[in-house]
């Protein structure tokens, strides 16, 4: 897919080109907070390593066509994306989308609402509203060949718990919240470092998690026949 995007682009003189990657690519082990010049650091987790061993690849190719043929390509990499519209699957959604449809199956069968894990894993989530913006913007305003990050500020960052709790508010569920500890909790942290992107748009406000969640369990409510589950 990269090599069929990329030689279109270069072939029927495309001026721009932005590739959307994942924080996913960045190396297992490494400091925290990330930033973008950490990509090619070291190995992924191994649980995702065909992924983002194929997403590092399009910076490599940014940079190569930069190289050989001058082109402005580059890519942007947000954080954990939600909002309406999303894949709402238990089996194979994100976490958001995931924990929203597994309420809504506690709150219909009056049961436990279980989540996976200890809940103490810390995330930083962006509203889909917000990456498409600042992907518009990067489109437009952003020069550079070097990736950059999209996400909410380090201090947003939040536990999974919290963001249970937050989607149990929203549907105004009142059955036990249950953190089924004897799953796996994944990576503890991915925490990214927004610095570039602040440097450029400093004055951007990012939608609260509180209120996206709102919005999206709204959403979901309202489409709940015929929405991805």
């Amino acid at each position: 897919m990269n090599d069929n995007v990329f030689e279109a682009c270069h072939l029927f003189n495309v001026p721009r080109l932005v590739s959307c990657l994942s924080t996913c690519i960045f190396p297992d082990k490494t400091p925290y907070p990330i930033d973008e010049t950490m990509v090619h650091n070291g190995p992924p987790h191994p649980s995702n390593a065909g992924y983002a061993y194929a997403k590092r690849m399009i910076d490599v190719m940014n940079h190569a066509h930069a190289a050989q043929h001058g082109r402005r390509y580059t890519s942007v990499i947000p954080t954990n994306v939600y909002g309406a519209h999303d894949n709402f699957s238990i089996e194979d959604g994100h976490v958001i989308p995931g924990l929203i449809h597994k309420c809504h199956l506690a709150q219909a069968a009056g049961a436990d609402f279980v989540v996976w894990g200890s809940g103490a894993p810390l995330r930083q989530f962006i509203h889909a509203s917000d990456l498409a913006a600042l992907t518009v913007w990067a489109m437009r305003r952003y020069d550079s060949v070097e990736p950059i990050i999209l996400s909410v500020d380090e201090a947003d960052e939040v536990p999974i718990r919290d963001v249970a709790a937050m989607v149990a508010e929203a549907f105004g569920y009142t059955g036990r919240l249950v953190m089924d500890a004897t799953k796996a909790d994944g990576q503890f942290k991915k925490t990214a470092a927004n610095g570039k992107l602040r440097a450029l748009l400093p004055g951007y406000k990012f939608k609260p998690i509180k209120e996206g969640i709102a919005e999206t369990v709204a959403w979901f409510k309202a489409n709940y026949d015929t929405l991805r589950k």
